[in-house]
């Protein structure tokens, strides 16, 4: 969509700009509350161990870090443990099946951890009821159906119950306020409690220590504008001294170890306007208990992406550390209450620690902001402005023949571009570089290492039998590798078939 706009040079309306930032903001809310509860806290809850906290100090716990309603009852702590004893005397833990429950390395006292199964399952019911705010405006989550090239498809009518009106205005309003109060009572106390616990984290899981962020939460409506509330930047080496402006042409894509193959050789990076997806599986044919990941053997289906020639780190930790760095004054003020909280200092923000505390961080600040915009849309309504879409460019024969584009969008998961390029009114070559992808990079012809793997160096583990360790360090990128893989057939052939066994 943003490439597009760029591509043919389609400003859009201030209604479809300040729509964007709501959504945006609708989804990282909802998907770091359900990344930090249900896919990433039980990495650090020992479910199992919760049967054993006495449920009156476990309501004492949870009302000393918040105010949330249910914390100061001991009844419901209590019914919380009955529901969880069933799960284990069933001998099946349903929803908390995969773990390594009685692992040494966790660390929480069973109070703690009857809080967190509590609020775990308070956060499946939250985020059931907060994602109906992304359906009234993009109808599914989380890939919204109401962008289009040029703005959104969703109407604007104050008199009609089938487009935005006030009643809209007043229910996405109640569900801001919905989420900021689960936010500042539920996530950011657990957060920092369970943080307190695991301290030594904060030397573990640094990663490349090169960060990028492409900004987002746009201010005004040109494409890939820098103006935005979320600053954009790339930080080499962890000088927070100097951001680098962002240029897209230093973004390249490798496949000397990736399963795919370049017509000029599969060592020469390429700029994605020029990018191949053309599949080359030399891996095993049987289990990947074979693999071979020496020398200069492929070994994975995900390409080296590299900007400026490193690897580097892409989500909410690069975006708060540039935010950091850039001086942005909530985002600033948040870090810094969050560090020193937990005693620690800015070189705590390097580690596993570090990516799970600013994804919490970051779900703050936007929750916070979330409001806002939906007022600004409202102020616009209020003046008769109902425009979502400018449609100038909607008949391809108004197309230049040739034309480039790139669309910078701050995912969750961190910075995703798209580029396309059209000829004869038609897209020649389409290549996405999404944040799965940049975070999980295998090694590149020069040996360098991509986040994950580089991240998981030195890690301790306590039974290599099961390494919970390295899942909290894999676990705090968010890692997605179905979207960080791309297999292309234009005529639908079958590329490739994998078989899970």
């Amino acid at each position: 969509m943003r490439a597009v706009e760029h591509a043919l040079n389609i400003t859009i309306p201030d209604n479809a700009r300040i729509l964007r930032n709501i959504i945006n903001a609708i989804q990282a809310i909802h998907d770091h509350v359900i990344h930090f509860y249900h896919l990433h806290a039980l990495d650090w809850v020992d479910v199992v161990s919760a049967l054993k906290a006495d449920p009156a100090k476990t309501a004492a716990l949870a009302s000393s870090i918040s105010d949330w309603p249910n914390n100061a009852s001991a009844s419901y702590f209590k019914a919380v443990a009955g529901k969880l004893k069933a799960f284990v005397e069933s001998g099946q833990l349903g929803i908390f099946a995969n773990g390594y429950w009685g692992h040494p390395a966790y660390k929480l006292p069973p109070e703690a951890n009857l809080m967190a199964v509590a609020h775990y399952l308070e956060a499946l019911d939250w985020q059931r009821d907060f994602i109906k705010a992304m359906a009234l405006l993009g109808a599914k989550n989380p890939h919204p159906q109401t962008y289009l090239v040029g703005g959104m498809a969703t109407p604007i009518d104050p008199n009609s119950q089938n487009a935005i009106n006030a009643n809209t205005i007043a229910q996405l309003l109640e569900y801001a306020d919905r989420a900021q109060a689960f936010v500042d009572k539920v996530y950011i106390p657990d957060l920092l409690a369970i943080a307190s616990f695991y301290k030594d984290w904060a030397g573990i899981g640094a990663g490349v220590g090169n960060f990028l962020s492409y900004g987002e939460f746009q201010n005004d409506n040109l494409p890939n504008t820098t103006n935005v509330w979320l600053p954009a930047g790339f930080i080499k080496g962890k000088d927070l001294t100097k951001i680098e402006k962002v240029d897209h042409k230093k973004m390249t894509e490798e496949v000397s170890r990736s399963w795919y193959k370049y017509a000029g050789g599969d060592d020469k990076p390429l700029h994605p306007w020029d990018g191949e997806t053309t599949p080359n599986y030399t891996g095993p044919k049987e289990t990947y208990k074979e693999l071979n990941t020496d020398g200069k053997n492929k070994y994975s289906w995900v390409k080296a992406i590299r900007y400026d020639g490193v690897p580097v780190e892409v989500g909410p930790l690069a975006r708060m550390v540039i935010a950091y760095a850039a001086g942005h004054k909530e985002a600033k003020g948040l870090i810094d209450f969050v560090l020193g909280k937990l005693g620690v200092g800015p070189a705590a923000l390097f580690s596993t620690l570090g990516r799970t505390a600013a994804r919490g961080i970051e779900t703050k600040l936007i929750a916070d902001k979330l409001p806002s915009y939906i007022m600004e849309l409202a102020a616009n309504i209020k003046k008769g402005d109902y425009r979502v879409a400018n449609t100038d460019k909607w008949e391809p024969s108004t197309w230049p023949a040739e034309a480039k584009g790139y669309g910078y969008h701050e995912a969750p998961r961190g910075a995703l571009c798209h580029w396309i390029v059209i000829k004869d009114r038609q897209i020649a070559n389409y290549q996405c570089v999404v944040p799965g992808g940049v975070n999980a990079s295998p090694r590149d012809a020069k040996g360098q290492r991509g986040p994950d793997e580089e991240a998981l160096i030195g890690t301790p583990i306590a039974k290599p039998d099961q390494p919970l360790e390295i899942i909290r360090t894999i676990h705090s990128f968010d890692p997605c590798m179905a979207c960080a893989i791309h297999a292309v057939d234009a005529n639908g052939k079958e590329i490739v078939q994998v078989r899970v066994r």
